[in-house]
């Protein structure tokens, strides 16, 4: 919620800064629709990042997120080359690969005490990557003319909707918090506006499909900052998932 509150002072303290611009009634509406989904997906791709490993999180999302777009513009009329086809197929097959979890071989209490688990994180990634894909798409549907306003009514419909979920649960003490923590979930919540910014500036230049691949190009710069400071590693499947998750993205590009 802080994050998500972060991105809104930011928006409306930019705006008046801005050209000027004319948003319609449809536009707002698209923008509260990618506030709502995109919300919800960025809270289960946290949560995935919390409990999983974040190798693995990142690039099944992103798949995700790329593939919806994709078979959007598919269904559309729109017809992507064989490298794009090629790069669907394999954004699947390298959820499957992230997904294997790899036990160890020398269990720490014994061979006959069971191996610790580790939530994979894969599941909520994936709802998150539907989120997320949903959010790219509305914010697509919004005129150029409209300027930053959608990205207004994205996070005022994005508070909102944690607000609500704080509420009902009871849990507005857990938004007391320590200095350093939420220092990164506002740092978290800048970074995440400005990209979004500028995915809206890309996707009113270029096409579709190319503009959000290469958005979702971020897995790479997780995966160095997982292994340089959690210090995490892959099984062999897993990193031939990541690097097939990358190589995907790449030929969808490409295509």
């Amino acid at each position: 919620m802080l994050s998500q509150a972060c991105g809104l002072v930011l928006v409306a303290l930019a705006l008046p800064l801005l050209p000027a611009a004319t948003p319609g009634r449809a536009d707002l509406w698209w923008g509260a629709a990618a506030g709502l989904a995109g919300g919800i997906g960025v809270a289960l791709l946290y949560r995935a990042l919390a409990i999983g490993t974040m190798s693995v999180v990142a690039p099944t999302t992103a798949v995700t997120a790329v593939a919806l777009p994709v078979l959007t513009s598919i269904a559309l009329g729109e017809r992507p080359g064989w490298l794009a086809i090629a790069g669907i197929l394999l954004g699947v097959a390298s959820i499957v690969l992230v997904s294997r979890q790899t036990a160890p071989t020398d269990p720490p209490n014994g061979p006959s005490a069971p191996p610790p688990a580790r939530p994979s994180g894969v599941g909520p990634a994936l709802v998150a990557g539907v989120g997320i894909g949903v959010f790219l798409l509305a914010l697509a549907q919004t005129r150029r003319e409209a300027g930053m306003w959608p990205l207004l009514t994205d996070r005022i419909a994005s508070v909102a909707f944690f607000a609500i979920v704080a509420a009902l649960r009871g849990g507005w003490r857990s938004l007391r918090m320590p200095v350093n923590l939420a220092a990164l979930a506002i740092g978290g919540g800048a970074l995440d506006m400005t990209a979004n910014a500028l995915y809206l500036v890309a996707v009113r230049i270029g096409p579709l499909s190319p503009v959000v691949t290469l958005s979702s190009l971020y897995p790479a710069s997780t995966a160095l900052l997982a292994r340089a400071i959690l210090g995490e590693r892959l099984s062999p499947w897993q990193t031939a998932g990541v690097v097939t998750a990358l190589a995907a993205v790449a030929l969808i590009v490409s295509g």
